[in-house]
């Protein structure tokens, strides 16, 4: 059973990373503090669910609050970094397709399921990863390289999502 301080504690790192996103908002986008709280919020996205699940904490609420303070960092991030670059048209195109596939998973789950499925499957989680870490690379090797990396393996986490809810056993 957890302790009273281990029950809120997995909600307080969620919480903590929808402040760190809306504090990117004030900064430069790819600039050292830009990228130190960007980092923290990734941080507590990787430690929020570990202490949850290590507390025995889970909840529904606080798989609700995680993903909306996903979405939160990634609007936040799409806001502050995409002006910032040049993308290619042909990366805008593959990125929409990957949108359109996770929709359309949405969609499918909602039939199959009779409620929203977004599967936590270890290919999701490692595409994740890897875009949460093109930021770091743009101002290394520029956005090319990293986006193709990154839109392969989402594109292979959308579609086999897409199975996994299909198959039932999302």
């Amino acid at each position: 059973m957890a302790g009273k301080g281990e029950r809120g504690l997995a909600n307080a790192l969620t919480i903590c990373r929808i402040l760190l996103s809306l504090a990117l908002l004030v900064l430069a986008a790819l600039s050292p503090a830009f990228f130190v709280l960007y980092a923290l919020a990734g941080v507590t996205d990787m430690f929020d669910g570990y202490v949850a699940r290590r507390t025995g904490t889970e909840t529904e609420l606080g798989a609700r609050l995680d993903s909306v303070a996903d979405l939160v960092l990634v609007i936040v991030c799409m806001v502050k970094i995409l002006p910032a670059i040049d993308v290619p048209t042909w990366l805008w195109i593959w990125v929409a397709a990957i949108a359109l596939v996770k929709v359309v998973n949405a969609a499918s789950g909602l039939k199959v399921e009779r409620h929203l499925v977004m599967p936590h499957t270890t290919t999701n989680k490692v595409a994740g990863l890897v875009v949460f870490l093109v930021p770091f690379a743009i101002p290394l090797v520029g956005v090319t390289v990293p986006a193709i990396i990154a839109c392969a393996i989402a594109t292979f986490a959308a579609v086999q999502e897409g199975h996994f809810i299909r198959t039932g056993r999302a």
